[in-house]
């Protein structure tokens, strides 16, 4: 692609401060803008970041190729889920290792019931977290953040992403103890690291598969 003009897609934010770049499957390559920040401000960034962008593009036809490959089929904590298309059906249902789904527009609901699903595997994993270290939360959401896998607030909120039901077992048992590991350490310091040491061992593993594996974690 090098030299080739980058096709890119601008959006303007109140909340932005700065001029962002983002490259994904869905949205492509993606300029944020300031509200009052010039047009000019997108091509210019463009320009500037234009190898790191080829790299990135190279690496998401590499996921494309990778979520083609299931085929009909969707992992769930390590395990392929077969994609039935059932007529007249609106919400997917499980039924063995088979995900019952809608003919058409599938996708929402694939999602609405990822996202379901995912506060009961977590909800289970956090008290049973929570019952060893003797801690509590405040509050257990279930999101779809683009570049978390999960967060504590300072007030014991703990937040999820609904795609980690997409990956390994041990990848989500990682993410929960991460989190729960944060309730008694907010910071990244070696206390904190030790702390999942002993309640995760073998973390290691799962932060390196989220670094090499986690933009597939996407349904299309």
């Amino acid at each position: 692609m090098s030299g080739a003009v980058i096709p890119y897609q601008v959006r303007r934010s109140d909340r932005a401060r700065r001029v962002r770049v983002s490259v994904d499957l869905e949205r492509g390559v993606e300029v944020v803008l300031p509200r009052r920040a010039a047009e000019r401000e997108a091509a210019a960034a463009i320009a500037e970041l234009g190898p790191w962008i080829e790299r990135r593009v190279a690496e998401l036809e590499r996921v494309r190729a990778a979520v083609a490959a299931r085929g009909e089929t969707v992992p769930y904590l390590g395990q392929p889920l077969r994609l039935v298309a059932q007529a007249g059906r609106t919400r997917v249902h499980r039924r063995g290792d088979a995900l019952l789904v809608p003919t058409t527009d599938r996708r929402p609901a694939l999602e609405r019931w990822f996202r379901r699903t995912a506060r009961d595997e977590i909800e289970a994993r956090l008290d049973r977290a929570c019952a060893l270290t003797g801690g509590s939360y405040a509050r257990l959401a279930i999101r779809g953040q683009r570049t978390r896998w999960g967060s504590c607030s300072p007030t014991g909120t703990l937040s999820f992403n609904w795609r980690l039901l997409l990956a390994p077992e041990p990848v989500l048992d990682y993410v929960v103890w991460h989190e729960v590991c944060h309730l008694e350490v907010l910071d990244h310091s070696p206390r904190f690291w030790g702390l999942v040491a002993r309640r995760c061992p073998g973390y290691r593993d799962q932060v390196r598969w989220l670094r090499r594996y986690g933009a597939t974690l996407v349904l299309t």
